[in-house]
């Protein structure tokens, strides 16, 4: 063998190690991105008539803002920020509707921002942090109004927790496995989509066919706002077609043209929640 033809074959060797190795460790590397979005720190501070505040979560702290309403009070609204995002940016909408007579939290889910958690699991155990959080707020409706993660946190608890008069979602995924595998890498194959999956649920000790936010809305009596950008390539839009069609309450779908992904709350579609939350508040003929 020559000495050329011995360096090549080393190096095929090299980089046939290389690709094993690597294809070996992809399971792992797709359960890390599952569970562990990126951290964005808070650098805001709390806008203006709020303050700092910790709410104790399902075993985790979790670190958030709350503001009274301005003038007669009609009730309350959570704002639930999404992946890889914290809860300063809610600060518009906070100052949006504690004018409107609502006393205002917003909070950074589990594994984000400044509060506790290892890993984010969509819903799974966040919606018992919201519980949580809707234990320390006054007597009278509750108005959730979710992001992407966020809105799959608020579907899934409305539909086991009569105390949310209205929930307004926004770009959210229909259920975990379906969005986790369209998001996936090109080079993953099923089978390591697989893999990472049951990983995710080995380490994080949930089950992500659980995580369902269509599913929870077959049960959601509560007046529910789906709205969602028609041009998301991340999360399509099909997504919140199907949450909208398994919703057995009164619903509205709203899909923003022109918007991608976490696009649309923006402009004009704000003074259509406004109008849309006073319906659902108001008091219904009859009763």
């Amino acid at each position: 063998m020559t000495k050329r033809a011995r360096n090549r074959l080393i190096a095929g060797l090299v980089i046939f190690l290389l690709v094993g190795v690597t294809a070996s460790q992809l399971p792992r590397i797709g359960a890390a991105l599952i569970l562990h979005p990126p951290h964005r720190r808070v650098t805001a501070e709390p806008p203006p008539q709020c303050h700092a505040v910790t709410f104790k979560g399902d075993g985790v702290s979790l670190q958030g803002w709350r503001g009274d309403a301005t003038g007669k009070h009609r009730g309350t609204l959570i704002y639930l920020h999404g992946v890889a995002d914290n809860r300063a940016s809610g600060a518009g909408v906070i100052s949006r509707f504690q004018k409107r007579g609502f006393d205002v939290v917003a909070y950074d889910s589990r594994a984000h921002g400044e509060s506790g958690g290892d890993a984010c699991t969509y819903g799974y155990f966040e919606k018992e942090d919201l519980r949580r959080v809707l234990d320390t707020v006054r007597p009278g409706p509750v108005i959730l109004v979710g992001s992407s993660l966020g809105a799959a946190v608020a579907l899934q608890l409305a539909a086991t927790d009569k105390r949310v008069s209205a929930v307004v979602v926004a770009e959210c995924f229909s259920d975990l496995k379906t969005v986790v595998t369209e998001r996936a890498p090109f080079f993953f194959s099923p089978g390591v989509i697989r893999r990472a999956i049951r990983l995710a649920e080995q380490q994080a000790q949930f089950q992500i066919e659980s995580v369902s936010p269509a599913a929870a809305a077959r049960t959601i009596k509560a007046p529910a706002l789906v709205i969602h950008g028609a041009a998301d390539s991340d999360t399509p839009p099909d997504h919140s077609r199907r949450i909208y069609a398994a919703l057995d309450g009164p619903k509205q779908l709203i899909l923003v043209q022109g918007a991608s992904h976490n696009e649309s709350l923006q402009g004009t579609v704000w003074a259509d929640i406004e109008r849309w939350i006073d319906e659902a508040l108001a008091p219904k003929s009859g009763g």
